[in-house]
């Protein structure tokens, strides 16, 4: 049986060639990309960075994931999230009806329907792709649901 360090390499390997075969290029971070901008608060764990809450790289946004950390249902959970990218992406340049891209990552998938009540409308008459999917262990910070997207910036 193969060890996890041996089976990663094999993955490694796996996506290097996938990205080649179908023309995605690798970015080296070491080579210092000027367009690249952090445009979202650091999220620090102990004064170390831990992630960014949005980059702008070139004219494509990249917003992190956004939950509800409070009481509620999934309506009131999936309002607050949606709400929140909508301020991310407005502060940024964008807007809810330049999101190519969404992830929705619901605690429980019995609150699909739910979500799907308050989701529908928000990204104007042309929305976004969009995956969805119920996590294991449920999505941190006990929120119901947690959204991230990807947007066109002006």
């Amino acid at each position: 049986m193969k060890s996890n360090e041996q089976r990663r390499s094999i993955l490694k390997k796996m996506l290097m060639s996938g990205a080649a075969l179908f023309g995605i290029g690798t970015v080296n971070a070491s080579q210092g990309n000027s367009s690249k901008k952090v445009v979202g608060e650091i999220i620090k764990d102990q004064d170390i960075p831990l992630f960014s809450g949005g980059v702008r790289h070139g004219n494509t946004l990249y917003v992190a994931g956004k939950g509800a950390h409070f009481e509620g249902d999934i309506e009131a959970h999936a309002d607050h999230v949606l709400k929140e990218l909508q301020k991310e992406l407005e502060r940024n340049g964008s807007s809810m009806e330049q999101v190519l891209k969404v992830n929705v990552y619901l605690a429980d998938l019995a609150d699909y329907k739910g979500m799907n009540k308050v989701y529908r409308g928000r990204f104007g008459s042309k929305p976004p792709v969009r995956t969805t999917v119920a996590t294991y262990g449920g999505v941190p910070g006990n929120s119901l649901v947690e959204m991230d997207c990807i947007a066109a910036v002006n």
